[in-house]
């Protein structure tokens, strides 16, 4: 049984990596090599983690200002990570990462809100989450849920934009930057197509064809308690304003 599954999983794993080669992958890719720099612009630190390994190389990772840059994958998914290991248990330290970057990690994950909860556990207070994600009525989610395979292959489900945001929700994020992008068919006649309303998106202007992905940007708040003083109970007696005395008549005299 150990060894099936080792097998299926090796299988996806190339098929993946042929993928990323293909015409619809290198369009990918290079897509969302700009929408994560965009991202990544104001983050710095010290570490920046990529939870899963996705393009041949570290092309999502090459804008980040962070002092140290690493990815971790699965053995045998990509030779340029720098560390192997399960995303659901991450091999890192708590609250020691600046920012993490997830680029359809969760969609390739059977317990995808588990990552979520590791990420959580190694960002540091005020750190970055950057989250991709393919939408589930678009054309590359139409096209995810009719390959048996999945799309990209390995992808075993679209996660909607409000059910991410409910995670993030609820482990304290604030998701304060989202945008939408990949305004091309995932067949690889519209290409050439996508890379041309890429281009008028920039500029301001509209398409008529949906987006195929989005991207969140989230900060991890940190609440500190402040300790509150006690109430002193003033003296009430000592609080009280004397009475005033009481008015003299003149003209009228009083007998002792």
């Amino acid at each position: 049984m150990g060894q099936t599954h080792t097998s299926t999983q090796s299988d996806a794993t190339h098929a993946l990596a042929r993928w990323w080669a293909s015409p619809a992958g290198r369009a990918l890719i290079a897509a969302e090599t700009l929408v994560v720099r965009e991202a990544l612009e104001d983050v710095f630190g010290w570490e920046c983690l990529q939870i899963g390994a996705w393009g041949e190389g570290r092309q999502l990772l090459e804008a980040c200002r962070t002092r140290h840059r690493a990815i971790l994958a699965r053995p045998g998914l990509s030779p340029d990570a720098d560390i192997f290991g399960r995303p659901s248990h991450l091999p890192v330290l708590g609250d020691s990462i600046d920012a993490v970057l997830m680029p359809h990690t969760l969609e390739f994950a059977g317990d995808p809100y588990a990552i979520v909860r590791e990420a959580d556990r190694v960002l540091v207070g005020e750190g970055h989450l950057v989250v991709l994600g393919f939408q589930p009525w678009s054309l590359w989610g139409q096209r995810a849920r009719l390959s048996r395979s999945g799309f990209p292959p390995g992808l075993r489900r679209v996660l909607s934009e409000r059910r991410v945001r409910e995670w993030l929700a609820l482990l304290g994020y604030e998701v304060f930057d989202a945008r939408r992008y990949l305004y091309r068919s995932p067949w690889a006649g519209g290409l050439a197509e996508g890379e041309r309303a890429d281009r008028l998106l920039r500029r301001g202007l509209t398409f008529a064809l949906p987006a195929g992905a989005y991207v969140l940007k989230a900060r991890k708040q940190v609440y500190t308690l402040t300790p509150m003083r006690p109430r002193v109970r003033r003296a009430v007696l000592g609080g009280l304003v004397k009475p005033a005395p009481p008015p003299v008549r003149h003209g009228v005299r009083r007998c002792p």
